[in-house]
């Protein structure tokens, strides 16, 4: 990659990466030493500036930038993508892999709550710099921060293409105007920057370890939106991802820090709101605009994100099919899932009017963000060791250490369970119920139906015995258990009494890897009588595409004419039944989940004009 391109892409990492932990000096340093929590003492500035910097170092460069962006998923990353490598990493030990996955699941959901989380606590607190510049404007708050959400979810059916490229330069700017902040309070105040020796935290941990307990909880904000660093190396590869970090982010944002806290020692009654509170007045409603920018870059980075995130849990089997529209006809990756946008939204909404401020916020927030380092961090573990086959030693200390600093973030957080932490775990764990009992009553139903199917070769040979009315064209047959005998082609047979001239059995493959080459996307094998047994291969980052898949068994003994092809599937009805596998109440949910999906058709990209459907019962 040229030096040119690196420079491109490290500009629009800016805006993708870094905007989440780019607008956290808005909010972090404040809720340290909010209501009093951590008392204004020099001491304890020096303390707090010591653990910021060390946990930037640490968890971002350190965890993330340096080791976890190596953990790729053939060129991808994010906890899918790791708890994909991680699983395939032990799939000889059966009840470990089931395990990992739980985890791995949990943490996906976890993902859901922070995506609520970020938006609401990002643009409140830009949109708090009111306050500052006017105190009588702080009834406004609330209503120009929903104002500005309904805008940002309101506008994401059209896609990022058109505003995206505007978000490097724009976060540019804002780091910028972080560090312009920040130097000229250091200027004023250049022994804060005696802080950045350890020994300021480990002296703040070991004398005050129950204050420094509760900055802890406050403290882990610096790092919010870590994850992302790991979740976009697909876009943008590891090089433009770790020379934005080191060159821009990280200098800015000690800059910004440190500037606040060289403020603080000055000035200690601008706690309220540091971050506002170090601009002059002349700057203070264009640095309100700019952050406000900002935070709706770093949200829609999140929003982003949890539509790719939804996608990817559909494809591996944990979410129900859901509508998505791709936005953008050169970027595969840009989609827009409307059920996600707008139940994140509805979230988002009931988060702002509930909590009312980032700092009632910032609780909720805290844990959201360590439950999911923690997980990472222990998906880690398993991939530097089974996959990479690391030994076991150097594997403990790679991942030891930061799991020990992520546990003790987590504990710090957890306290907070009854002032906000609740909510992003409520979030997560009706998602978490949600995917389980679909991928649960996924399994049942498929289980219900191999036990009633007949063998596909043997039905095949013995429909032909009696020679069946063979009709002009292609039926293709959708099949979602290899080698069993379709109920739809039971059910055409029994009313239409006919059989096409080439009948395809196409199973369709979602596999636990990104992505997934037309080299090797179809198998095909000869049943005899022109009729095919056909399994299509998708990674959990590919479009399913039938009829695109298909034109690739042409030179294989199989030719389809598209205007003589029609596509026959099997329209399931749940049934809940007494005893089954799941308690009844997950069964019922399962049937609504499953009755209120997407049709299969869209999801496969079907052509809608030659379906047929014919429906089936199926009790689990």
């Amino acid at each position: 990659m040229s030096p040119a391109a690196v420079a491109l892409l490290s500009l629009a990492a800016l805006g993708v990466v870094y905007g989440d932990i780019g607008t956290s000096p808005l909010y972090a340093l404040k809720e340290v030493f909010a209501e009093g929590r951590v008392p204004l003492t020099e001491e304890n500035i020096f303390g707090v500036l010591s653990l910021v910097f060390w946990t930037l170092t640490v968890v971002v460069s350190l965890k993330y930038v340096v080791l976890i962006l190596r953990a790729d998923n053939n060129g991808e990353g994010g906890l899918i993508a790791m708890l994909a490598l991680a699983s395939n990493a032990v799939r000889e030990r059966p009840v470990l892999r089931a395990r990992l996955l739980g985890v791995g699941i949990f943490g996906t959901a976890i993902f859901f709550g922070d995506g609520v989380i970020t938006p609401a606590i990002s643009v409140l607190s830009a949109v708090e710099g009111l306050e500052v510049a006017a105190p009588a404007l702080h009834r406004y708050i609330v209503p120009v921060t929903l104002v500005v959400l309904t805008a940002l979810f309101a506008a994401q059916r059209f896609g990022t293409a058109a505003v995206g490229r505007f978000f490097g330069p724009v976060t540019l700017l804002w780091f910028l105007a972080m560090a312009a902040l920040g130097l000229p309070h250091i200027a004023d105040n250049p022994q804060v920057l005696a802080a950045l020796s350890p020994h300021h935290a480990f002296g703040f941990l070991v004398a005050h370890p129950g204050i420094a307990f509760i900055a802890l909880g406050a403290v882990v904000l610096c790092v919010t939106g870590a994850e992302a660093l790991y979740a976009d190396l697909g876009h943008f590869g590891r090089p433009p991802i770790r020379w934005a970090w080191f060159l821009v982010v990280m200098p800015a944002l000690v800059i910004n820090y440190f500037g606040q806290g060289a403020m603080l020692l000055q000035h200690p009654e601008k706690v309220k709101n540091p971050f506002y509170e170090m601009a002059p007045s002349w700057a203070l409603f264009p640095l309100i605009v700019l952050a406000t920018l900002a935070t709706v870059i770093a949200s829609q980075a999140l929003i982003t994100a949890a539509f790719s995130v939804a996608k990817q849990a559909i494809q591996l089997g944990y979410l129900p099919r859901l509508r998505i529209a791709h936005t953008s006809i050169r970027d595969t990756g840009q989609i827009y899932v409307p059920f996600v946008n707008w139940a994140l939204f509805a979230c988002v909404v009931f988060a702002v009017v509930v909590f009312g401020s980032s700092s009632a916020l910032a609780s909720a927030y805290g844990i959201a963000v360590t439950i999911d380092m923690t997980i990472t961090t222990v998906m880690t573990f398993f991939v530097v060791r089974f996959a990479w086959r690391l030994p076991l030693a150097l594997c403990l200390v790679a991942t030891g250490t930061f799991f020990i600093v992520d546990i003790i973030f987590f504990a710090a957080n957890i306290v907070k369970v009854f002032e906000g932490g609740w909510f992003p775990l409520v979030i997560g764990g009706a998602m978490f119920a949600l995917m389980m009992t679909w991928k649960q009553g996924r399994a049942l139903m498929a289980a219900k139906l191999r036990d009633e199917a007949i063998e596909l070769p043997a039905f095949i040979e013995s429909i032909f015995l009696g020679a069946p009315l063979r009709v002009a064209g292609t039926a293709v047959f959708l099949n979602a258990e290899k080698g069993a005998t379709p109920f739809a082609l039971l059910h055409n047979l029994k009313h239409n009494k006919v059989l096409h001239e080439q009948n395809l059995f196409v199973t369709v493959m979602q596999h636990e890897v990104p992505w997934i080459g037309f080299d090797k996307r179809v198998e095909v094998e000869s049943l005899g009588h022109d009729c095919w047994q056909v399994t299509l291969h998708f990674g959990f980052k590919n479009d399913p595409d039938v009829p695109e898949a298909l034109t690739l068994l042409e030179g294989r003994g199989v030719h389809l004419d598209e205007m003589e092809t029609s596509y026959f599937l099997s329209r399931d009805t749940v049934v809940p039944t007494f005893g089954g596998g799941m308690a009844l109440w997950r069964e019922k949910l399962f049937a609504s989940m499953h009755r209120n999906a997407a049709a299969a058709a869209d999801f496969l990209n079907l052509p809608t004009n030659r379906i047929v459907e014919l429906g089936t019962k199926v009790e689990i």
